[in-house]
């Protein structure tokens, strides 16, 4: 969740891409420039250890955008795809 957090932050879309679950990606990801990431809070987690498959994770990432601060809310269902996490999808 941090690493894809931190690729939004600094508009990495290919990471984006590639840390989705295959299941779930989209064919391409267009980033909008004029949000800026300002911090992360991670509220929950479910399961997501060593020995799981499958993982929850509830957080709230601030923003800026056009000079109006903001929250994304959203729980996020993680999978594990050939050993690492992949975003499966979220809901807000």
């Amino acid at each position: 969740m941090r690493s894809r957090y931190s690729a939004f932050a600094v508009g990495d879309a290919s990471y984006l891409l590639e840390s989705w679950h295959p299941a779930t990606r989209p064919p391409t990801l267009d980033l909008d420039p004029t949000v800026r990431w300002t911090g992360l809070e991670i509220v929950a987690t479910d399961a997501g250890g060593p020995d799981d498959l499958n993982g929850v994770v509830e957080f709230r990432a601030h923003h800026d955008h056009d000079g109006e601060e903001g929250v994304l809310h959203e729980i996020s269902r993680f999978r594990r795809h050939d050993g690492p996490w992949r975003y499966v999808r979220g809901r807000s």
